[in-house]
């Protein structure tokens, strides 16, 4: 028996909470991200953006501290307000994204056994092609000391 505030837990201590572990989860799974990302600066085929957008959106979810740092971070904000605020990112990007999805979805869907799998497999990256394609260009992506100068001119 242990006691736990005053009280007497007669299975040992609760386990942590679902919304803890969830939390867990995100923030270890936006780390992750964080650091392919920061690799993908100096690896061409890996995407930087994708990443920084699945990491956004954990820490979005899991702690306001790290998206503060993450979309305040003079190499990964940019990227990060760029699409949030304008559905924009850079075309270098877009082409890394596009190549790595289909590189990808062709070598699962060779492996796949079955023909739904595949169909699956190549639905999804149509889907996310559209969407890719979608999303405008952006030649450079502004800093936030740049934008601040800009805006102060006008």
């Amino acid at each position: 028996m242990s006691e736990s505030a005053g009280r007497v837990e007669p299975h040992g201590p609760r386990l942590q909470s679902p919304a803890g572990v969830r939390r867990a989860f995100l923030l270890l799974l936006g780390g992750t991200a964080t650091i392919l990302a920061l690799i993908g600066l100096f690896v061409p085929l890996l995407p930087t953006t994708p990443l920084l957008l699945l990491a956004a959106a954990c820490f979005m979810r899991s702690s306001d501290r790290m998206y503060g740092w993450l979309t305040g971070n003079r190499w990964f904000g940019p990227i990060i307000r760029s699409y949030r605020e304008q559905h924009a990112i850079p075309r270098e990007t877009k082409i890394a994204v596009l190549i790595l999805l289909w590189s990808v979805i062709g070598v699962s869907s060779l492996l796949a056994g079955s023909w739904w799998v595949r169909g699956l497999l190549l639905a999804v990256a149509y889907l996310v092609t559209l969407h890719v394609a979608r999303l405008r260009s952006v030649e450079t992506l502004a800093t936030p000391a740049a934008s601040t100068e800009d805006e102060a001119l006008l």
